[in-house]
């Protein structure tokens, strides 16, 4: 049964647990620039995610783990600077928190003064707690990040699903109430089964968003380059192509090169 969506002139934290109660899904993309960003806010998206994933789409590394903390504040500012109405999330990248809280804390007090953003997200469940107390501490949004974490690839060995296995979905749902306790707004469940992510949706207060996760999930979460068809090679079963831009935009790089190479471009009504 489809709920009627409350208009919100500013998402905050508080809108999205609100959305929540009431049943509202919550709609959530990546963006890494100002153009997309400000289309994106313009469609009525919730939640923009400025996602360490820039380092595959925008940079073209295989992990997300070359991303550094300058790197994600300078997407996050041209992000924040075409927002008017979606809440700014950002991730922080590998090595800025994981091994001691008080460096989780400047990271995260660099990403709100220098990009304006609203809120950080972080990886890690009982392991990373200090540094996500801390964090909250200072006033500063969290959202939590179980299931499948992409900056721990190197550990998991593989992108596959998570918590398939008793030990590890115990180990989720545990996670999830403890990142709840200590007051994260919201959590992204990566890859799990769906089952296991719609007892944690009801287990919890706060949102949470899947993605690969099922529509048990209070919201959904993907790359934008995904799901617009920008890329190719990544044919995830939770994926769906809401465009296939890579073929359109083959075709109009390949019309412009022709129309120049030929001198129709550009015509008399072209040029002053």
């Amino acid at each position: 049964m489809s709920v009627a969506k409350k208009e919100y002139k500013r998402i905050t934290v508080k809108s999205l647990v609100d959305m929540k109660k009431r049943g509202e899904k919550i709609s959530m993309l990546t963006a890494y620039d100002y153009s997309m960003a400000k289309i994106m806010d313009g469609a009525g998206i919730d939640v923009i995610l400025v996602g360490d994933s820039a380092s595959n789409v925008m940079a073209g590394y295989e992990t997300t783990l070359p991303m550094t903390l300058d790197h994600m504040i300078y997407h996050a500012t041209s992000v924040v600077n075409a927002i008017s109405r979606s809440l700014v999330v950002v991730d922080l990248p590998f090595g800025s928190y994981q091994s001691d809280p008080k460096e989780a804390l400047r990271s995260s007090i660099r990403i709100m003064k220098e990009s304006g953003a609203h809120a950080i997200k972080l990886e890690g469940g009982k392991e990373i707690k200090e540094s996500i107390k801390r964090i909250l501490h200072a006033g500063i949004p969290v959202m939590g990040h179980l299931g499948l974490t992409p900056q721990s690839i190197y550990k998991f060995g593989t992108y596959t699903v998570r918590a398939k296995d008793e030990e590890e979905a115990e180990k989720l749902k545990s996670d999830a109430k403890l990142l709840e306790r200590l007051g994260c707004f919201a959590v992204v469940l990566e890859k799990v089964p769906a089952k296991l992510a719609k007892e944690v949706a009801k287990s919890v207060s706060i949102p949470i968003i899947g993605i690969g996760a099922g529509n048990g999930c209070d919201g959904q979460v993907l790359v934008v380059h995904d799901m617009l068809g920008m890329t190719k090679e990544f044919h995830p079963r939770f994926l769906r192509r809401y465009l296939d831009l890579y073929t359109e935009m083959t075709g109009a790089f390949q019309r412009y090169a022709e129309d120049v190479k030929s001198g129709d471009f550009p015509s008399e009504d072209e040029q002053y």
